[in-house]
């Protein structure tokens, strides 16, 4: 778990209480991490609130390039998007609504995000060793106050 800046983690709801719009502000779970394979995340989130916009909520983390490989966010309004390259991958991310995201990353190969089942965002993958963080946190470009709310987190492998 990591809290940074005026993150809170409750169990599974993450909130950002301030508006701040610069600095570390993040509410966050990290997993372990994983060098080869297919790993499959599954999450619902619900946005409770959104007082800020472009708040991500789902990482696959890229430990050899010592980066976010792949980031979801949400900006304030309920679009969803991955965050390099800017592609909108639904508007589903509505204050209230719940929100199935897949991601399925096959190390070397691809990785591809699901939104209530449905495929919306494939990027090729490099190898190395990468991880899965989910939360509330500030883009560079964004800022707080959010909270978000996940239930039903799962991973696979094989």
């Amino acid at each position: 778990m990591q809290e940074r800046g005026c993150g809170q983690v409750d169990n599974l709801t993450f909130t950002l209480t301030c508006s701040t719009a610069s600095g570390d502000q993040r509410a966050e779970r990290r997993y372990a991490t994983y060098t080869g394979g297919t790993r499959q995340f599954e999450g619902y989130f619900r946005i409770a609130a959104m007082g800020g916009t472009r708040i991500s909520l789902k990482q696959t983390f890229n430990e050899s390039a010592s980066g976010p490989y792949f980031m979801l966010a949400a900006e304030r309004g309920g679009r969803l998007y991955a965050v390099h390259g800017g592609t909108t991958l639904s508007t589903a991310g509505t204050v209230g609504a719940t929100v199935r995201v897949n991601t399925v990353h096959q190390v070397g190969t691809s990785h591809r995000t699901y939104i209530n089942g449905s495929l919306k965002h494939t990027y090729s993958s490099p190898g190395g060793s990468f991880y899965d963080k989910f939360g509330a946190y500030r883009t560079d470009s964004g800022s707080g106050p959010a909270t978000v709310v996940w239930s039903n987190v799962k991973f696979w492998s094989k």
